[in-house]
């Protein structure tokens, strides 16, 4: 037997326990305690110089984990349109996404999948730049990264 929960949210977090009666042994049950997470995102603000190197790391709190095992993907974002930049699945090489003219030949992925942009543009003030990690398809960790670009 399973149980199926829809809809999830934090207020299903807690021990469920299924029971029934076996002939001959008798009543059989099982506890589990389950925990339900809010989705984590982390924001974060990085000041650089105009045309010098910026490099974001991917989960700034998350440096005991190993991220190479898990999927990722680097975004950028603004006035709500977000544009993937670079995924990366675990033992394979980064792909980078060439749509995007602003960020061709200006952005690479680095040591613990950081995003390093170099030079930095005025064109890059205010845009988001966002980290997902995928553990597994309904966990998904976010850290998002707003660039203030200053002129000398």
């Amino acid at each position: 037997w399973a149980l199926h929960l829809k809809n999830v949210t934090v207020s299903l977090s807690g021990q469920y326990e299924c029971s029934f009666a076996t002939y001959p042994y008798g009543a059989k049950a099982a506890k589990i305690q389950l925990i339900v997470k809010a989705e984590e995102e982390q924001h974060y603000v990085k000041e650089v110089q105009l045309n010098q190197t910026l490099e974001i790391p991917c989960l700034e709190d998350m440096t005991s984990e190993n991220l190479s095992s898990y999927p990722l993907k680097w975004l950028v974002g603004e006035n709500g349109r977000k544009e993937e930049l670079v995924t990366k699945e675990p033992s394979c090489p980064a792909v980078y996404r060439n749509g995007s003219t602003l960020y061709r030949q200006r952005v690479h992925l680095v040591l613990n999948n950081a995003l390093k942009i170099f030079p930095t543009r005025i064109t890059d003030d205010g845009r988001v730049f966002s980290c997902h990690v995928v553990y597994h398809p309904e966990r998904v960790q976010k850290s998002s990264t707003t660039v203030r670009v200053f002129g000398k």
